[in-house]
This record gives C-alpha cells, structure tokens and sequence, in this order.
C-alpha cells in the first residue's frame, strides 16, 4: 500500500444526514485526464447540492495539480457530505500524460491500481454509517463493473464524451461485423460509413475516432473500446453531458440498448443554474483546472471590438509540432483577425533546431495578439470580445463555445474530437471543420470565413442552440427533470449491505 492517503473535505457525522441520505453515498470514478475530471466534479457537485454524499477518486497525480491549480478545496469544504480519494496511477511523476502517451494512464492503472481501488470499493461498502449506495464511472475501465458486481454495488455510467462519439463507439462491433472496419489507408477516409444508426449519411472514415484508424483489428486500443462497450452494457443506467434537444434521434436509438439514459446537460450551465436557485455564495465558474489560469487575457480582451477575437486553444492533451504551430501562428497572423492564442508548456513537441520565430509573427502579435499558457475557459468564452474559437473538438470545450454562442473552427487531435467535429460542421451547423490537414492558408481562409463571410448564418445557429441549451437546465427543463430523475434513482437503490450477509468480511483496512 502507498504511505500517503490525501483525503480532502470533512466526514459527516451520522447525526448531520436523515436515514435517507445515509444510504445515499455515490463514489465517483473518472478517467484520470483533465477533461473527465472536469464534467464528474460539476456532476458530483450537482449531486452534493442534492444531499448526496459523495466521494470522488482522482490519482494522486491530478488532485496534486488541483490543489495547486484551482479553489477545489474551498468549493467542496461547504458540502458536509463530500470527501476526496486518491490513488497512485502508475506512471511516474515526470511523465506528460498527453500526446500519444495519454493512453498510458489506461494501462497503468489496469496494472497498478486496480487492487487498490478493489479495496476502497470494499472498505466504503462496509462503512456503517454510509454504506455505499452505487458507483459512477465514466465507462473506460471495466474492471469498475465487476469490482462493483461482485460487491453487489449496481453502476452507473456516466459519459463524459459527446452522444455522438459514444454511439459510435458502441457501434465499433457492428462496424467490424459490416467490413467497414479496419480502414484501409488514406483511401478509406473518404468512404462513407453507413452501419451507425441515425448517421448513415453523415460519416467517413476521418470522422470515426482516432482509435478506429488503427489497421488491426486487435490493437490493443481498439480492443479497449470494445472492453468499454461491454462494460458500459452492464451498468444499471447511463448518463450523458448533453441536452434532449441536439441529440434527439442518436438518443432515440441509444435508448433501445439502455433503457434507463439520462441526459443532464450541458453541465457547466446546469450547476450554474442550480447555484443560482440554491442562492450560494459559491462562484459558479470556478475552474477544476491541472493548469494555473492566466487572467491578464481578460483586461486584453477588454480593448478589443465586439466579437472580434479569434480564440484558439487546442485543450490539455494536443500537442502540437513547431511546423503546425507555425502554420497555425501564420495563417492567424494573415487573417488580420486579433487572437487569443492559449499554448500550455507542455503543448510543442520538442526538436532539434533553435526554433526561430520570423519577425513579421512577433511584431504582428504585439499589434493584435496575445498569448498565455492557460486560461479560464468560460469566462473568455462569454467576453463579447470573442467572435470564434479555433478549438480542438474535445466535448466539454464543443458544448461550452454552444452555450456562449460561440461558433467554431474544428481541428480535432484525439479520440472522440474527429467525430465531434463533423457534427458541429454538418448536422449542427455551427461551425467548420479542419481535420487533417494544417496548412497557414486554409487557417487563414477558415477564419474569415467563420468571422466574416458567413458570420450571421454561424451566429444565428449558436445563438439557437445556446437558448436551447440554457432552457434545459433551467427549472422545467429536459436536463433539469433528468438530473432529478437521475438522483431519484439513486436514493431508490436499496442495497443491503454485503457485510451483513456474510458475503464478504468487512474488517478495517488501510486506506489507499
């Protein structure tokens, strides 16, 4: 066992919750990169303003980056009911977890962590004054399931991905069974692929996710996939960070293969509406960031005309080589557009070379531009400064630039995003997509086409889909109602505590 446990938050003391709520204890376990942990701590916030008591596993690793880089301290101290939990992830403190290393975190866990994580799953089922009621996961370890399966715990799965990119991936079987998986080469990015249900007509191979790319069948992310989608088969109920109104049909045929789906998003809106309602002092943007947030962009934007800013940033996982940094930088540049450029430490692959930047990128950045490691995503969304945002198609970024009615350039890196960007180009109309390819003059094309040539058409559309979204989560809204379902049928799971059957032996064991 590790020397160190970080546990961070009060215990409630039995005397503080009803009979109710002590049976009510949800563990909620994300995929450890940044843009999981984001949506599950708004989700377990949302559940912890609905008197759940809730424990949130993170690795040591990212809760070390929150303490230093967010208020997630302060936020959480108020709810009586919460406390954190870590784990070591396996992997080294020096190592990057992003770029094409991001899929270690899988497979380190799956070898290190997994017995640990087996014993806090048992030790918070034999606590006696809030046994544990179910666990939430994220679906991308299916050890979770039958950890919890074997405890007689029922699971939740929560997506922290876009519907769509969900049901392709749960359609990755059908796929292969039709031939239309593996792709080929080059050649079959362009084909149609016509076996996903409710977007036969929209997709090609480049919009399928990055793992589908992989030639072999039994690759070993590939293979991952397939182990989620059987993972996620077994939960009791499935969860979604989107709202009923843009994936209507993809949900009509999701709900053939779980019967129980609740859609409780977009869930930066929805906790914003909720601390609202519940006239907390808490400030609804504060951030779940790894990176510290560099705030001197905001008086920049300050100075700028109304939407006339271009924002561009690529997420916590891209990186990026210096000739497609370079040809991001220059076809910004020659767009004559201002930006607003985020570019982490760890973001440019490291080369030979001294790396010169020309002249002409300096001096025109020090006229129109400005450039920082990280930034606080919301509020820069929501400046009226802000006309576009360059984005790399991860989901929690696709459905925040939705609700501040933001339109988009998409350049998708990894995973879901090549999928997300497709969507966002031709079924929600709501900007364009330019995957595949980094050249500095279709960079420069694309952004005049979204800032100026069809800027009412693209600001038209945000603006619908961003009233849509915000009336979703308001009182009365789909994902308003689905979040109270959602919690309804936690507090229904009635579980009989294993320890009392005789089951398994419920003894004190050291924390991990």
């Amino acid at each position: 066992m590790p020397e160190k446990t970080i546990l961070e938050g009060p215990k409630p003391h039995p005397t503080q919750m009803s009979q109710q709520e002590q049976i009510s204890h949800v563990l909620i376990f994300p995929l450890p990169v940044q843009g999981h942990v984001n949506s599950m701590l708004r989700l377990a916030e949302l559940l912890c303003l609905s008197n759940l008591h809730v424990t949130f596993l993170n690795s040591v690793h990212n809760h070390d980056r929150l303490l230093r880089f967010s208020d997630i301290r302060t936020r959480f101290e108020r709810y009586p009911g919460f406390v954190f939990e870590t784990f070591p992830d396996g992997l080294p403190e020096d190592h990057p977890r992003s770029g094409d290393r991001v899929m270690d975190i899988f497979y380190a866990i799956d070898g290190v962590a997994k017995p640990l994580i087996k014993e806090l799953f048992k030790r918070l089922v034999c606590d006696t004054v809030t046994p544990l009621t179910c666990v939430i996961t994220d679906g991308a370890f299916e050890f979770v399931h039958e950890f919890a399966e074997e405890l007689g715990i029922p699971t939740i799965c929560f997506r922290t991905i876009s519907c769509c990119s969900f049901w392709v991936y749960y359609c990755l079987p059908k796929l292969i069974e039709a031939g239309e998986l593996p792709l080929k080469g080059k050649e079959d990015l362009d084909r149609k692929i016509e076996k996903v249900p409710g977007m036969e007509t929209i997709l090609r191979g480049r919009d399928l996710p990055s793992f589908f790319r992989h030639s072999e069948i039994n690759n070993r992310d590939v293979q991952l996939v397939l182990r989620a989608n059987r993972a996620s088969s077994r939960a009791h109920a499935l969860s979604l960070n989107t709202f009923e109104d843009i994936d209507a049909l993809l949900l009509s045929h999701i709900r053939c293969h779980f019967p129980k789906v609740f859609t409780i998003g977009p869930l930066h809106a929805h906790l914003k509406s909720r601390l609202s309602r519940a006239a907390t002092t808490c400030d609804p943007s504060g951030g779940n960031s790894f990176w510290e947030e560099d705030k001197s962009c905001i008086p920049w934007l300050n100075t700028m005309p109304l939407k006339s800013v271009i924002y561009v940033s690529f997420g916590s996982i891209t990186v990026l080589s210096k000739d497609q940094m370079f040809e991001f930088w220059h076809g910004l540049v020659n767009s004559g557009k201002p930006f607003l450029w985020v570019i982490r430490p760890d973001s440019i692959i490291r080369e030979n070379g001294s790396g010169h930047v020309p002249e002409e990128l300096l001096e025109a950045t020090k006229k129109r531009g400005c450039m920082v490691e990280w930034v606080p995503q919301e509020e820069v969304l929501f400046h009226p400064a802000i006309g576009g945002f360059l984005t790399h198609s991860g989901w929690n970024s696709t459905i925040e630039s939705m609700v501040a009615g933001v339109p988009m350039i998409c350049w998708p890196y990894f995973g879901d995003q090549q999928t997300n960007s497709r969507l966002v180009s031709e079924v929600w109309k709501v900007g364009l997509d330019m995957k595949d390819t980094c050249d500095r003059l279709i960079v420069e094309k694309m952004v005049r086409d979204l800032m100026d040539e069809r800027r009412e058409d693209f600001l038209q559309a945000t603006k619908e889909i961003s009233e849509m979204a915000r009336k979703s989560v308001n009182e009365g809204g789909s994902s308003y109602l689905n979040l109270d379902r959602l919690v309804e049928e936690i507090r229904l799971m009635r579980v009989q505590p294993l320890h009392s059957t005789g089951q398994i032996e419920c003894h004190q064991t050291e924390n991990i």
